[in-house]
């Protein structure tokens, strides 16, 4: 927003008319038309004296509703991981589970194919975790909760960041061992056709 639409909608939601306004801050009644209507702009000492009279700070006063604009960058950011998290989770459980099917069946082929579906698999991994740094989220609680638009506190905050290394390690274990299942059973099923 710029400066003359702050300055009609404080002094709207102050119920003040464009008179009362000039009143307050020793200026005339055209001198706040004219700032209403971008045809000129009000001095620095008329800022303090508007910035005090409404409440707010000079910047939010001139530079706009930051609150509103944060906001609708973070729903966006929060639409782009869950985004970007559910092509990443098709694409890892299509990398498994194609892996013994192609390299069975189609030979080189199939293995040409594995790796294009592994490097965008890892692509997708790779913007994850970047939006994941941006964001200064790493557990799975801070991910649910940036997800749901919410921040944890200081205290979640230390405990969570406590658990970030084992949290990595369980998750490379985990994700190793069931992959591995995946493929022995995969390939005792498939191998034996």
């Amino acid at each position: 927003m710029e400066i003359s639409r702050q300055i009609k909608k404080y002094r709207q939601e102050f119920k003040l008319s464009q008179e009362d306004l000039a009143e307050k801050i020793f200026v005339t009644r055209q001198t706040i038309s004219n700032w209403e209507n971008d045809k000129n702009y009000p001095d620095i000492n008329s800022l303090v004296l508007l910035s005090n009279l409404f409440g707010t700070s000079l910047d939010i006063l001139v530079k706009g509703d930051l609150e509103q604009m944060k906001e609708v960058i973070k729903m966006e950011d929060i639409a782009v991981l869950k985004r970007d998290s559910t092509i990443f989770a098709v694409l890892l459980a299509a990398t498994v589970l194609s892996i013994v099917p192609l390299f069975l069946y189609m030979d080189f082929a199939g293995i040409a194919i594995w790796i294009i579906l592994f490097g965008i698999t890892m692509y997708y991994a790779f913007r994850i975790e970047k939006q994941k740094k941006i964001h200064e989220i790493k557990t799975y609680k801070e991910i649910v909760a940036f997800i749901e638009g919410k921040r944890l506190d200081e205290i979640e905050q230390t405990r969570e960041s406590g658990k970030r290394p084992y949290q990595a390690v369980l998750y490379i274990i985990g994700s190793g061992l069931i992959t591995a299942v995946v493929v022995i059973v995969m390939y005792l099923f498939l191998g034996k056709a």
